[in-house]
């Protein structure tokens, strides 16, 4: 767990389904020891990883004590505030910065007043390009997606600083450069944006605006608008369109684009990737603008959004609130200059030889155990054998392979087992039966069903047992049976029939006990034999006891009555 990276991993939360992994576009994810974790270096902080782990055990890192610590130094604090809020919360501008200030804000600005600028630099660049490719840089997921994994596209994105880049720049030049800026918005790129722009200071999403408000006992619904209370320096106009797809677009036209320029929106990674495959830039002969947001469907699918509201309410409110001026300048206010560079990340080149003997530690020995299911999270089985030679992956990730060690544990312990082992179908037909049933019950027809390759899989149990019906009981009622010396012809068997499938599929283990039963009736007659011989001799012992003891008696008596006599004489003859 790195809590320096703006997603990371609660290890304990981690329950292995690598459904992350399935998730994440780029495959940043490590899986050790069962667990997985965010590798720092791959992850473009797109958050997908975070919607998706139905664990909760991806986190995105909690920046609120760095916002508290600036109000806390003195600094007069703005907030940038991303034009999706109206998505993420019911309140009134009014009530909005009303709550921001009540958390020790100096004041709040709207992000999209950098995103109208933004707007009007492109138009222009774009009427004054002859032809060629164009990629926004408004998104800072897309952006890096583009510098780590497509390097070669990074020289068609415009040099041009993001909507937030360029407020940021704008709200400094108005208010000052030691102001601090706090954007907060649904995108977790824009945590990573901080690093790299230098423009402002911290980035909270959504999500952690609603804790903070929590922390600090505010009751949203009892905080009433204050008419005062306006967005700095001025309201935003078509810049409130960005967090829709195709929202710049929309302000791009506004601001006005000549008849060569084609502007296309595309959402989503894996759509982007589908768009640039085998363009050929050199053969474009029209200037090609392409809106490219990471989230589908634009920032009001971001992974932060904090919002139950669907996706047409979201949208809609957004339509709605836009305030329209009479005209659009042609020059823009305020740009920021973004050189941005590729930084590819380096993947290591694996031999065919290296790749198939991580196969063969899998299971996977021919093309056609390759079954590429995709339960591991990898599309397909040579991803996994490659994230296996990175040290990205456990062999345990393979589904069908721990089936397999598992299928072949229990074979063993099955083919081990001295007792009889049987499963049995619903139709009354052998699944499985160890060695020791087929002896047991084939007699001379065991070394035929032993030369089988599926051994007895198949028979029909009624023809090979005489309790079939115990079986029969089981697959209907679903409750488990034991019968103890239970007999079958002349022998005697102890039999523990179980449900493995209700209704569906039955086992029996079974042991002969007729030789046991046979002992032990041999001890137990040996033993009345030597319990009557026993009696006997304590009888004999009793008896020459007890006529032993009758003379002594008489004895005693004789003499004592003897003396009695001898006491009553006179005393002159004494």
């Amino acid at each position: 767990m790195n809590k320096q990276n703006a997603v990371y991993t609660l290890t304990n939360e981690c329950h292995d389904c690598y459904k992350c992994i399935r998730e994440c576009p780029v495959k940043a994810i490590k899986i050790e020891n069962g667990h997985a974790s965010v590798i720092p270096e791959k992850c473009i902080a797109c958050g997908a990883c975070v919607k998706a782990c139905p664990a909760g055990a991806k986190r995105v890192r909690n920046d609120i004590d760095k916002a508290k610590n600036l109000i806390l130094s003195g600094k007069d604090v703005y907030v940038s505030l991303a034009p999706s809020w109206r998505a993420s919360f019911e309140n009134s501008a009014e009530k909005m910065i009303a709550l921001l200030k009540q958390l020790g804000f100096k004041d709040v600005s709207e992000t999209a007043l950098g995103a109208q600028e933004v707007s009007i630099e492109t138009a222009k660049m774009l009427n004054e390009a002859e032809k060629g490719l164009f990629i926004s840089s408004a998104c800072p997921v897309i952006v890096d997606y583009i510098r780590f994994y497509m390097p070669k596209y990074t020289q068609y994105i415009t040099q041009i600083g993001s909507p937030l880049m360029t407020h940021s720049k704008m709200l400094k030049e108005t208010y000052g450069n030691d102001i601090a800026i706090v954007f907060i918005g649904p995108c977790i790129g824009k945590k990573n944006e901080v690093t790299y722009s230098g423009l402002f200071d911290v980035a909270l999403t959504f999500e952690e605006l609603r804790m903070w408000f929590n922390d600090a006992i505010i009751d949203i619904s009892k905080v009433a608008k204050d008419s005062r209370y306006q967005f700095v320096p001025e309201s935003a106009y078509e810049g409130t369109l960005y967090p829709i797809d195709g929202g710049m677009n929309q302000t791009i036209k506004k601001s006005g684009v000549n008849d060569n320029v084609q502007l296309l929106e595309v959402c989503g990674l894996n759509s982007l990737q589908r768009a640039l495959k085998n363009l050929d830039v050199e053969k474009l002969d029209k200037t090609i603008f392409i809106e490219a947001l990471a989230c589908d469907g634009g920032c009001v699918g971001g992974p932060c959004i904090s919002s139950e509201k669907s996706g047409i309410t979201m949208v809609s409110d957004i339509l709605t609130k836009e305030k329209k001026r009479d005209e659009i300048p042609k020059n823009p206010k305020v740009v920021v200059q973004y050189n941005i560079e590729p930084k590819k990340v380096v993947k290591t080149d694996h031999s065919m030889e290296e790749i198939l003997q991580a196969l063969k530690k899998i299971g996977k020995h021919t093309v056609d155990d390759e079954l590429n299911c995709g339960g591991c999270g990898y599309a397909t089985c040579r991803d996994l054998a490659k994230a296996l030679l990175d040290g990205d992956a456990e062999t345990s990730m393979c589904v069908s392979y721990m089936r397999k060690i598992a299928v072949r544990k229990a074979a063993a312990m099955i083919r081990c087992m001295p007792a009889a082992v049987v499963m049995v179908d619903n139709n009354m037909n052998i699944l499985e039966a160890n060695d020791s049933f087929m002896k047991m019950f084939t007699g001379d027809m065991y070394e035929i069903f032993k030369a089988r390759p599926d051994g007895m899989t198949g028979a029909a149990i009624d023809r090979i047992v005489d309790f079939s019906d115990i079986f029969k009981t089981i697959l209907k009622t679903g409750k488990d049976l034991h019968k103890e010396r239970f007999p079958v012809k002349n022998r005697l068997y102890d039999i523990s029939a179980f449900t493995i499938e209700e209704h569906e599929i039955v086992g029996a283990v079974i042991t002969d006990v007729t030789q046991t039963e046979t002992n032990r009736e041999k001890i137990s007659q040996k033993a009345h034999e030597v319990i009557s011989k026993n009696i006997s001799i304590v009888q004999e012992i009793a008896c020459l006891l007890g006529e032993h003891m009758v003379e002594t008696e008489t004895l005693l008596s004789s003499i004592a009555n003897d003396y009695d006599d001898k006491d009553e004489e006179p005393e002159e003859k004494k």
